[in-house]
């Protein structure tokens, strides 16, 4: 080869370099002048979801969102208002509640966070409310002064910075403790909509003369305060002797017509979808998806919580299951809808005394049975044949889910030692507690994972079970934590010897 043809050679590659640096060049800087005109257009974007949220007026487009009744498996050109009585699809299946996405995409993401977070914890009706701050996601169509609400939601989200350091070697562990709630339970979230909805139907003139439900507690609670806030009659089917009197004297103070019955929760949904199907009673339990939309709302908080980024997992107790569906929708419709960009994993813990869906998770998802559940101190989960048993599946093949469970002593146990860090959890909560628990043990979680545990009920309403484990009363319960008061003497010396051996420690 000759010096002239590498000279040539040679110079042509210079030039093909200098070529790809000034692509490069003109690459970058493109990709920055987008980036502030996305800043901008970001900022514009924000302002004006702010503006709308300040003059409390019906956002511009909002006539074109609109949610209906759809099959959630089969036929989705099957479709119904939601003011119509309608709970399964014409195949028997459940049904969802489908909002028309493509209208809610008119609004850029910077423009639906600015809005919540404009709205969140204000006193304007009923944007105050966190269910109602996210009101064109939830029931778009419904009127404001339809809208039945306790200014529910907003709940907090506790760093359990001491539980997780001390005890699983965390950084990044949160509570939502959405028993802090109106009648202590994040059953409030999804009973705000569904009520609502029904008021609305009263006043178009449908034969609704009462609302009903199968409870093991807390969904009486919250359909019974809702109900009597709109003059509603409220019907609650509750398992004779197995729930808490504090959840069995909320409903009865709430002027509920109360029908303790010798059976359990299964027996009583059975007997309650017999009853409105025979009677203008509208049917409350989370078979019906109207619960869900308010209780996705859960979901969009924490990400609203965490300045729109999602946890890493988000552990939530399963009983009906219908909650875990809710979480999932809730997050989804932020990814969709652009203000985050991915999902978290979920894990569902169960009771072990009522796990039917820990069993087909083992199975790999082969096979679904129903179980005879068991008594639990997890009153609420209590639940061996779910409704939501499909949506949850869904659900957790979406998104990686785990499913673990937790015995009477482990989930009492991870509650109480919970408590000793200052929280105050129900059974429920240590159900989820106790599941990552062993999930920390086998490495699945990682020391700074970013992990949302749901505390579903204010440990109030379980004072009985708590009372009982620190009294060392609960039969095969070692009780490891248990911190009973200490009975002395009306004597100086006998309190400082307490005290003296106390302290010492």
């Amino acid at each position: 080869m000759s010096s002239v043809t590498t000279s040539v050679m040679l110079t042509q590659r210079q030039a093909c370099a200098q070529t790809k640096v000034t692509t490069r060049t003109r690459a970058t800087e493109a990709r920055a002048r987008r980036g502030v005109a996305f800043g901008v257009r970001a900022s514009a974007d924000a302002d004006l979801g702010k503006a709308a949220a300040r003059t409390n007026k019906p956002l511009e487009k909002a006539n074109l969102f609109n949610a209906r009744f759809t099959p959630f498996a089969g036929d989705k050109n099957e479709e119904y208002s939601l003011d119509e009585i309608i709970y399964r699809s014409k195949s028997g299946g459940l049904l969802d509640v489908t909002h028309d996405m493509d209208a809610l995409k008119i609004y850029p993401p910077e423009y639906w966070k600015a809005l919540f977070d404009e709205r969140v914890g204000k006193t304007t009706w009923p944007y105050g409310s966190g269910v109602w701050s996210k009101k064109e996601w939830v029931l778009p169509g419904i009127a404001d002064e339809d809208i039945v609400s306790m200014f529910e939601g907003n709940s907090n989200l506790f760093w359990a910075e001491r539980y997780g350091r001390e005890n699983l070697g965390m950084t990044d562990l949160w509570v939502k403790q959405c028993g802090n709630s109106h009648t202590g339970s994040f059953k409030d979230l999804g009973m705000t909509a569904l009520v609502s909805q029904v008021n609305r139907m009263r006043k178009m003139g449908k034969p609704l003369s009462a609302v009903g439900c199968a409870s093991t507690g807390d969904t009486s609670a919250a359909l019974s305060a809702y109900a009597a806030a709109a003059g509603i009659p409220s019907i609650v089917f509750l398992p004779a002797n197995k729930i808490s009197v504090a959840q069995l004297v909320q409903p009865i103070a709430n002027g509920a017509l109360v029908l303790s019955i010798d059976t359990d929760f299964d027996g009583c949904m059975r007997l309650i979808r017999e009853v409105t199907a025979e009677l203008p009673i509208y049917l409350a339990n989370s078979l019906n998806s109207l619960r869900l939309e308010g209780q996705k709302t859960a979901a969009i908080e924490i990400c609203q919580q965490f300045d729109w980024q999602v946890p890493d997992y988000v552990i939530i107790p399963g009983g009906n299951l219908g909650n875990v569906y809710a979480f999932y929708k809730g997050f989804s419709m932020c990814k969709e809808l652009g203000l985050v960009d991915r999902l978290p994993r979920m894990v569902v813990a169960q009771a072990a005394n009522a796990n039917p869906l820990y069993r087909a998770y083992k199975k790999g998802w082969d096979k679904f049975e129903a179980v005879k559940a068991e008594p639990t101190f997890a009153s609420a989960i209590q639940i061996g044949d779910p409704v939501s048993i499909d949506r949850a599946i869904f659900a957790l093949t979406e998104t990686n889910g785990i499913v673990e469970e937790a015995t009477e002593e482990e989930m009492m146990d991870a509650a109480a030692e919970a408590d000793l860090t200052g929280m105050f959890n129900c059974p429920h909560t240590g159900v989820a507690l106790a599941a990552l628990k062993k999930l920390r043990a086998s490495q699945t979680i990682a020391p700074s994972d970013r992990v949302v545990v749901i505390s579903t009920a204010h440990g109030l309403k379980f004072t009985h079970s708590k009372v009982a484990y620190h009294e060392k009363k609960l039969e095969g319960i070692e009780s490891r934590y248990a911190n009973p008061p200490v009975m002395v003497k009306d004597d100086f010396g006998a309190v400082m010897d307490v005290l003296g051996s106390r302290l010492n420690k």
